[in-house]
């Protein structure tokens, strides 16, 4: 019997994405073969927003875990190398189901809903990994830090829902070299190799929390004063 669906290649679906840093437009094209994937077996956009969750919350955990196996002594390049490819693996089905909604219309108000909260929810998955493998392995860095962080990291998500409201005021879109540089700092497909390859040498997750932390801080600021500027003219 003849299929009577459309046909659809990977390029169809990469082509519907919706853009990010370097490290995210590699992602996009590994999304684009989820996508391509779950459009062959049949699968709903949410469905890869849920394994997407399962897959980042179940790295998270098992990193949080594994804190004092590794301070016990077990190596820490195992889990490291693993958090490195499942995360991306949980980033690019991030990707691929808004790319499998667009492009097959299947998407909907909840689905995207889903997405969002399922971003939300591993992000702060992820938070919790820095700030648990700061804690134990540079105690004596002040609380706070690791809460400045935490609240700072939300900064990309605000920042990213404002800029689809207003493309001519939000600084995400901007072009400037300075502000294009912070973005690939800040972009999430970056971060997450930044992380991970952290835990190899968990010492240095404390340097991982203030410098994301102080650029978000930065990028706050100046997004508050290029704001106020365009609004007082």
């Amino acid at each position: 019997m003849t299929d009577p669906r459309p046909s659809h290649r990977p390029a169809d679906f990469l082509a519907a994405h919706r853009g990010g840093g370097l490290a995210t437009l590699l992602d996009q094209r590994g999304g684009a073969y989820f996508a391509y994937a779950a459009w062959r077996t049949g699968l709903k956009p949410t469905h890869l927003s849920l394994l997407n969750l399962v897959i980042g919350l179940g790295v998270s955990a098992t990193v949080i875990a594994y804190i004092p196996v590794a301070q016990d002594g077990a190596p820490w390049w195992p889990v490291a190398l693993a958090a490195l490819v499942l995360w991306q693996i949980a980033y690019m089905l991030d990707c691929a189901d808004g790319q499998l909604a667009r492009v097959t219309r299947t998407g909907s108000e909840a689905g995207a809903r889903v997405d969002i909260l399922c971003d939300i929810a591993i992000q702060a998955s992820v938070v919790s990994v820095v700030v648990a493998v700061t804690n134990a392995y540079t105690p004596e860095l002040p609380a706070w830090c690791g809460a400045a962080f935490a609240a700072l990291w939300m900064t990309n998500l605000v920042t990213a829902v404002m800029a689809k409201e207003d493309d001519g005021v939000s600084m995400v879109k901007s072009t400037s070299l300075i502000v294009r540089l912070i973005k690939l700092v800040r972009d999430y497909g970056f971060i997450i190799v930044v992380i991970a390859l952290a835990l190899i040498w968990p010492e240095l997750m404390a340097v991982v929390l203030v410098g994301f932390g102080a650029v978000n801080a930065l990028f706050l600021l100046a997004s508050i004063a290029s704001n106020a500027r365009v609004s007082l003219r």
